[in-house]
């Protein structure tokens, strides 16, 4: 039977792994739902990406159960294996609650939240390099690319929110200025934020994805203890907590240009990580 060694002496089948993949590319959909709903225009496909989203934990369950019955006991050796469990176990809870209680809110949140705790279940087993230098710097290119693009999105936001700030205050004050230079109304830069906000969380979204992919590929199953990659995901996460109170709790003006302010900061925080780039292109 083909299979390989954990970093754990621990002998596993491709087959654990394969269905585990497959989980991770039905996930996939729910993932493009909610960034579909962030644009206002996933809102009717919910249904599809539910069944994808169930699909995908079947499989997830056929994948823990092989993995259960190669290994002997619970799959929680490792990262790996604990963060696809603990997945699994939240995409079980969310199908559960919606079952008995029909809120499909939480899917905003969740359903990229499970995808990428798969995905990085998926990476315990190390696949082969890459088949050109070319390929590796166009994908690194990719994530590298998207990611500027998303920062670019979120600076706006930021300096957005810091004119709603500015703005929200003189108002208070009853300092409004009649100059022409004075500052678009409180309206106008509560949809400049959200936009942008929107546009910067669909483009650091792909870059998270691609990165992960490329440190995986060129780390193989090390990559895990990056922490670069590491504080990257957290930065994600907060961006995602972010978007999923404007979503659900209906997050606007004051609160939102705050959180836009301090996602912006633990981006700034990231890419000053991160700020080594450069030289793996020139490798």
């Amino acid at each position: 039977m083909s299979g390989f060694y954990t970093g754990n002496g621990i002998f596993l089948t491709v087959m654990s792994v394969f269905w585990l993949r497959i989980a991770a590319a039905l996930y996939a959909c729910g993932l493009a739902y909610a960034l579909l709903v962030v644009f206002r225009k996933g809102l009717h496909l919910f249904r599809p990406a539910l069944i994808a989203f169930a699909g995908g934990a079947v499989f997830h369950f056929v994948s823990l159960v092989e993995l259960r019955a190669e290994i002997g006991h619970l799959p929680i050796n490792n990262f790996y294996e604990t963060t696809s469990l603990c997945a699994f176990l939240i995409a079980v809870f969310f199908l559960l609650a919606y079952a008995y209680y029909r809120v499909s809110l939480f899917a905003v949140c969740l359903f990229p939240l499970v995808f990428f705790m798969t995905l990085i279940g998926a990476t315990e087993v190390p696949i082969a390099s890459w088949a050109s230098p070319q390929i590796r710097n166009a994908w690194l290119l990719l994530h590298v690319g998207t990611v500027l693009i998303g920062y670019a999105a979120l600076i706006l936001s930021a300096v957005g929110a810091i004119f709603y700030l500015v703005q929200e205050r003189q108002l208070k004050r009853k300092q409004v200025s009649t100059s022409e230079h004075r500052l678009p109304p409180l309206a106008t830069l509560d949809r400049l934020i959200n936009q942008s906000m929107n546009v910067g969380f669909l483009f650091i979204t792909i870059g998270t994805i691609a990165g992960i992919i490329w440190a995986f590929i060129e780390q193989g199953t090390h990559w895990v203890s990056n922490p670069k990659i590491a504080f990257f995901l957290f930065t994600w996460a907060f961006y995602l907590a972010m978007i999923f109170l404007r979503v659900s709790a209906g997050w606007r003006g004051r609160r939102m240009a705050w959180l836009a302010v301090g996602v912006l900061a633990s981006a700034v925080v990231t890419w000053g990580i991160h700020f080594g780039l450069r030289s793996l292109l020139t490798q």
